[in-house]
């Protein structure tokens, strides 16, 4: 009993038995019930031919009788043997993809998240061959992502510690002198070290789905005029223009007022940091009356016309190989530019979560390298 519940193929065989034995009984029950009842009529009928003899007719009845088992004897011989050959070749036609996928699960528990499984035919073992296939790429890609993580963190923290480490040798070894400026270096590597950890864990709560959002009517404008006027000293200093246009229908959306203009903000940053001296971002806030494809794939549910708040640049630009990387963590551009000029590096990574978090979609274009690009809001509208 224990080896037939641990082998699929011994309770495949076992289920062709069992279908034979009852096919088979219930042809005897049938028969055996049926059969005297039909001899009889037809015998009734013979009788006249046969000139009345009922000694006769009893010994024909039992003769069919005989034969009619002996037949079905026959038939269930033949047909448990037909069952072990038919289930010898089922059996392994269907066995051997889940021996397959057995086997190359237990590898991937291993680590060797490489293992694929073949899929020939379009039935439902091979559908789940092309899901299981599926499942290991996607647990390699995670595994590929929490190994580049943590190296992307490591990254991080190490150029802040050991500017710290250095300056603290410095002031110990009597090579820095202690001034004001010395520690104020050290405070800014520290207020860095401090904003990486908070990003992260916002970054760790959004990609959960753990943000708390404190929804209200919202008009888009009043979000845009916040951000814009908390970043338009920085624009003036790097002397990029900033505008912004609105259209004369203005909808509200529901949403976060302090998420939606966190978002903003990391969209107009990350415009600032890659737009040079005299270029211009633009902010426009417009309606769309058809469902925008998003990614190729997805389109936002339900919804007649959305809100679109596009936050476009004259900066570098994005490449074809580098949009689909736009929103991953610590993914930088322009690989040039230090941590110490720019921002913790997921700020978009947290951006696509929180639109994602109101039921809205977060997209980037760019028509190439050095022709600026776009970044669109994509919200539901009130």
């Amino acid at each position: 009993m224990k080896t037939i519940r641990q082998h699929l193929g011994w309770k495949l065989f076992i289920s062709y038995v069992i279908i034979i034995v009852v096919g088979v009984v219930s042809l005897a029950i049938t028969a055996e019930l049926h059969t005297p009842t039909a001899i009889s009529r037809h015998m009734a009928e013979m009788v006249p031919m046969m000139g009345g003899s009922m000694g006769m007719m009893a010994d024909l009845t039992e003769s069919f009788t005989q034969t009619v088992n002996e037949v079905l004897l026959v038939a269930a011989s033949l047909a448990f043997v037909a069952a072990v050959l038919v289930s010898t070749f089922v059996t392994r036609r269907i066995v051997k993809p889940v021996q397959e996928m057995k086997t190359a699960s237990q590898r991937i528990a291993d680590g060797r998240y490489e293992e694929r499984v073949q899929v020939n035919g379009e039935d439902e073992l091979a559908e789940l061959g092309r899901s299981f296939n599926r499942m290991a790429h996607e647990l390699a890609q995670t595994e590929e992502r929490r190994r580049q993580l943590i190296g992307d963190v490591a990254h991080e923290l190490r150029t802040p510690l050991s500017s710290i480490k250095s300056v603290m040798e410095g002031l110990q070894d009597g090579v820095l002198d202690s001034e004001p400026e010395t520690f104020a270096n050290v405070e800014r590597e520290v207020s860095r070290l401090q904003r990486l950890v908070r990003d992260l864990e916002e970054l760790s709560r959004a990609e959960a789905g753990q943000i708390q959002l404190e929804k209200e009517l919202v008009n888009p404008k009043e979000l845009v005029e916040t951000a814009v006027a908390r970043l338009h000293p920085q624009f003036a200093d790097k002397q990029v223009s900033l505008e912004t246009h609105y259209s004369p229908d203005q909808p509200t959306i529901t949403a976060d007022p302090a998420m939606m203009t966190q978002v903003l903000l990391n969209l107009l940053g990350n415009a600032l940091q890659y737009t040079p001296p005299g270029g211009q971002v633009t902010v426009q806030c417009s309606v769309s009356s058809k469902q925008l494809p998003v990614n190729n794939e997805h389109y936002l549910p339900n919804t007649d016309h959305c809100l679109l708040i596009t936050v476009t640049d004259t900066g570098i630009g994005l490449t074809a190989e580098q949009l689909p990387h736009i929103f991953e963590r610590f993914y930088r551009v322009d690989k040039s530019r230090s941590r110490a000029g720019g921002g913790s590096g997921i700020g978009l990574t947290i951006s696509k979560h929180l639109v994602e978090a109101h039921n809205g979609r977060l997209i980037a274009t760019s028509p190439g390298l050095n022709q600026g690009s776009t970044f669109t809001i994509i919200l539901p509208v009130a």
